[in-house]
């Protein structure tokens, strides 16, 4: 059932407790964790506590907790002293999505051309 913890699903692992991650921050929604592969020297992910496949079902099933997801970059942005960043959102594999739970990167600390890729 959307919105219920996935077995199979590492996202949820770590929202569990069941799956050790190096995490900045946590509320009552959400998780942020450090990537364990950073494309920037910050890297952090953004997840919903609940599981969505990806963020256009999380923002059509639950609005709140989306915008929840982008206020907490901000927050993760703010504490690294970021001035500039990126949030990307990947949808599907072709777009190089690899977990199938909604979130979003946080990449700074470096420059960041456009296109990405």
């Amino acid at each position: 059932m959307a919105g219920e913890p996935q077995d199979g699903c590492l996202f949820c692992k770590i929202v569990e407790g069941h799956v050790p991650a190096t995490i900045v921050r946590e509320t009552e929604t959400t998780v942020a964790f450090r990537d364990i592969n950073p494309q920037a020297p910050t890297h952090v992910l953004v997840i919903p506590k609940a599981h969505y496949p990806t963020a256009a079902e999380l923002a059509a099933a639950e609005p709140t907790i989306a915008a929840d997801l982008l206020r907490e970059a901000q927050t993760v942005a703010d504490e690294d002293k970021l001035e500039s960043y990126r949030i990307v959102f990947n949808t599907g594999p072709g777009a190089g999505q690899t977990v199938f739970h909604a979130h979003a990167h946080v990449l700074g600390g470096r420059g960041l051309q456009w296109p990405p890729g």
